[in-house]
């Protein structure tokens, strides 16, 4: 298995098979959406756009980075998230950057979405699927967030190597910029326990996998092989 590790940016053409990576907090949100029950997660292109799918589907729940704004129902934090009930509701994700990421690869073969808290599944997934090539979005900072290179550079390692050890990595994420930025309240919408969930290694047991149905990019949890289906310990 080949990887590659590349920012948004840096994206030439769509690659066969990706894993776009926002640790802190896209994509850790997306995985508690899920854990709180949200049948489908929909991500996208814009605000405005969020809003119009909102305006067409008032029971679907609507989410955004920053502060309280009309018209969403909720915001980026998992701190905030994991106490909502979402039992069957379809979720409309825009952030940043890792719902950006996503859409940039949209035609890609598979597309997977990926923090710490489901990096084993996803390890497990790309193993399973046979997967030659991978390309990593790396997509904070301009393709420059240690936090989401660390959880990539994890999950390449744990999808080829016995006994990949997460501490080193995690302890890059924690002491990241964006890691700072959420303990210090620079960044709004947030919740004191933001870090740590971002932190909390395989908190869920599935993948992401997002796909377009019809003209929507739309994100799945994925169920993937067992701990004893020939993974490495």
């Amino acid at each position: 298995m080949e990887f590659r590790f590349l920012g948004t940016a840096e994206l030439a053409e769509a690659p066969s098979a990706a894993v776009v990576v926002d640790v802190m907090r896209a994509f850790t949100v997306a995985a508690w959406a899920f854990g709180q029950g949200a049948e489908k997660i929909v991500l996208a292109e814009s605000l405005d756009d969020a809003l119009a799918l909102k305006a067409r589907h008032p029971d679907w729940v609507a989410l955004k980075d920053g502060p309280p704004a009309p018209g969403f129902d909720a915001v980026n934090s998992p701190g905030l998230l994991r106490s909502v009930d979402l039992d069957g509701r379809t979720v409309v994700q825009k952030t940043t950057a890792g719902t950006v990421g996503a859409l940039a690869v949209k035609e890609a073969s598979l597309v997977l979405c990926a923090g710490f808290v489901v990096a084993e599944a996803t390890a497990r997934l790309l193993r399973a699927r046979e997967c030659g090539s991978v390309t990593f979005v790396v997509t904070g900072e301009g393709g420059q967030a240690d936090e989401d290179l660390a959880c990539a550079q994890y999950i390449a390692r744990r999808a080829t190597e016995t006994g990949a050890d997460a501490a080193e990595f995690l302890r890059r994420a924690g002491e990241s910029r964006a890691a700072a930025e959420l303990a210090g309240g620079v960044r709004q919408g947030a919740h004191p326990d933001d870090v740590a969930l971002c932190l909390e290694l395989d908190r869920f047991p599935f993948a992401m996998v997002a796909a377009l149905e019809e003209s929507l990019m739309v994100l799945r949890p994925c169920a993937v092989p067992s701990l004893t289906d020939g993974a490495p310990n």
